[in-house]
């Protein structure tokens, strides 16, 4: 196995499972990272030799790009900044929230205000921000940070190397396709990334239409250093499909 990319996968597909019987499972078969780890858990995840990839911090609907979230969202992300810094973690995960008529420009723009506000204590603490691209087609109606471009410039006007994007292959696959193309010009704005199968966000196999390989190998052409977590639901066992994912994407 040449372990190229280090893999991760998100808790809550596999919830079902009992915490230390998910993560010796993981362990052992080489994801060494989970994402989305509530806090209760991070102990057992401790035990367990792996650490949590990206961690949660303020609401996904009502988010940076409207200044009435402000308050709120930036007390939430400076929280989850700090206990990642103690515990060791890389990554905080935020998002730009609905549009509800807010317009593009004005909602780049607020995203830009609110994470200049905490793009300093992230540096500080050697924690990277990741804004997460969704589809606002078909799972996240309205969802403002719908595609690559809009979202990498609110990243270039914060100007801060600690503040990035979290690039899903699946949303990205279903809002705009290319996705090759798209990772290579953009991947130093991009700090984390999360696989699935489409349509239906479930297994990265021959049953849907995102051929995972080549995208795992332009991944590692870049010299990207970063996870990349699994964060599909699984429709049959779940650790056999994890595995499979994992041989998978072992390029």
């Amino acid at each position: 196995m040449t372990k190229r990319i280090k893999q991760a996968v998100s808790r809550w597909c596999y919830n079902k499972i009992p915490a230390p019987e998910f993560y010796a499972a993981c362990k052992e078969m080489g994801i060494l990272g989970i994402d989305l780890v509530k806090p209760d858990e991070w102990p057992l995840l401790k035990e367990a030799g792996l650490i949590c990839t990206c961690t949660p911090s303020h609401s996904l609907t009502e988010g940076l790009n409207n200044p009435a979230n402000h308050e709120l969202c930036l007390q939430q992300i400076r929280a989850s900044i700090e206990a990642n810094a103690e515990a060791g973690f890389p990554n905080v995960v935020c998002f730009s929230g609905n549009r509800n008529g807010i317009s593009e420009e004005e909602g780049a723009a607020n995203c830009v205000a609110a994470l200049k506000q905490v793009a300093g204590l992230a540096e500080e603490k050697g924690v990277t921000l990741v804004m997460e691209l969704l589809n606002s087609k078909v799972n996240h109606k309205d969802y403002q940070a719908d595609h690559t471009d809009w979202s990498v410039d609110v990243c270039k006007q914060v100007g801060s190397p600690n503040v990035k994007l979290l690039y899903d292959i699946y949303h990205m696959q279903i809002m705009e396709g290319d996705l090759i193309r798209t990772i290579r010009d953009n991947i130093d704005f991009i700090g984390h990334f999360h696989t699935g199968g489409n349509p239906g966000r479930n297994e990265i196999d021959d049953t849907q239409e995102i051929h995972h390989p080549p995208i795992m190998r332009a991944i590692a052409e870049t010299g990207y250093t970063g996870w990349v977590g699994h964060e599909f639901v699984p429709t049959g066992d779940p650790l056999t499909s994890l595995r499979a994912a994992y041989a998978l994407c072992d390029v």
